[in-house]
């Protein structure tokens, strides 16, 4: 069976991804369950840093966070590793803490994978199939301080869609 892959519609153009669904299966059925239910629908891409990731998945425009379902186990020890074009859930220092949000490895991150339990890493659980040069694009983008929030896009990079494609 061919794995699962979601097209993301942005303000700046179209990204496609595959899922890592036999390696993070609880991670990709909460990643598919928010995109079915039209969750990340009209949220921002709204933490990115150059050389490292695009974090979206969670903020509407004006940073209002989104009520999001509860937290799932980490899969990271399973997972991929977090290089460049794979997507891994966002958590906070609690591993088990990730819910709706995601970043875009934009480079090989090796200091996010799983080492250990000193270590339990974010879990990669889909890489980018298309559109990388949207994710480039991401990248590029002024930012700066909204509210206690850094690293937010000066210009919302909007999420317009996320679609389970057939």
């Amino acid at each position: 069976m061919a794995a699962a892959q979601v097209q993301f519609e942005t303000s700046l153009g179209n990204i496609v991804i595959e899922l890592f669904e036999k390696e993070c299966p609880i991670t990709s059925a909460n990643f598919l369950g928010y995109v079915k239910s039209g969750f990340y629908d009209g949220t921002i891409f709204h933490r990115v840093i150059p050389g490292f990731v695009a974090q979206g998945g969670g903020m509407l425009p004006g940073m209002k966070e989104k009520d999001n379902e509860g937290p799932i186990k980490n899969e990271a020890a399973n997972a991929p590793t977090n290089v460049r074009g794979t997507l891994a859930m966002a958590r906070t220092s609690d591993p088990d803490s990730a819910t709706s949000q995601f970043y875009i490895n934009l480079k090989d991150n090796a200091s996010l994978n799983y080492s250990g339990r000193s270590n339990p890493g974010y879990c990669a659980f889909a890489k980018v199939v298309e559109g990388m040069d949207t994710v480039d694009a991401m990248a590029k983008v002024a930012t700066g301080m909204r509210g206690p929030h850094g690293d937010v896009p000066k210009e919302d990079i909007l999420l317009m869609k996320a679609s389970l494609l057939a």
